[in-house]
């Protein structure tokens, strides 16, 4: 079967994509690590980081909470293609639907129950009731949740990235709190303007 040229160049796009597609995620670097331009010498203090250490015998918070050891809070992390987050629910607390686009998120379950779940592109629901000493994969750029169901108890987990820094889109603010119009919201839920304000209002309201 002859190609035609403008096949030939469909092809070599494609397979460009493809491969594009195949190495996505943090750059490699050249160098044992990377050194921003603001700092002038390193030492181990360069690859320290202690801002977990407000966790230590303190009280779960009043609401979910996250702290980060990300490419923001450890420049170290750059080029590294690693980060980490821990994620605090007291009793009844949720981390509302959300996307990774840079990374998959692997948690692990310290302390508590969770339920958790992710939908994928045919629009499946994979839910699962994790324990302490379980793990969970949440894939790359899927929407995923965590819901602390218990009423008493708190939850703690901590969560890996196979990127220094993996973006968060939070749907809820993505869709609300960004200035959308609200008639186009109102169609795409198939409800009215006065829902989709008491929606923002609500939001608005947590912040």
């Amino acid at each position: 079967m002859a190609f035609k040229l403008q096949d030939i160049v469909l092809l070599v796009v494609l397979f460009g994509a493809i491969a594009q597609m195949a190495i996505a995620g943090d750059p490699n670097i050249l160098s044992d690590f990377m050194v921003p331009s603001n700092v002038t010498a390193v030492d181990a203090n360069f690859f320290t980081f202690t801002g977990m250490r407000v966790l230590v015998g303190a009280d779960p918070p009043p609401a979910f909470k996250v702290l980060k050891a990300s490419l923001a809070e450890l420049p170290s992390l750059n080029g590294q293609s690693v980060s980490y987050a821990v994620l605090q629910f007291p009793a009844g607390a949720v981390n509302p639907p959300h996307t990774h686009p840079r990374s998959a998120e692997l948690l692990f379950l310290l302390q508590g129950s969770l339920e958790v779940g992710f939908v994928d592109t045919t629009n499946k629901l994979y839910t699962q009731t994790l324990q302490e000493g379980d793990m969970f994969v949440f894939p790359k750029g899927l929407v995923h949740y965590q819901y602390n169901a218990d009423a008493k108890d708190s939850a703690m987990a901590v969560s890996s990235f196979g990127s220094a820094n993996a973006g968060t889109v939070s749907v809820p603010n993505t869709v609300f709190t960004t200035g959308i119009d609200e008639t186009i919201l109102a169609m795409s839920f198939k409800t009215d303007v006065a829902t989709i304000q008491a929606i923002k209002a609500g939001l608005a309201t947590k912040a």
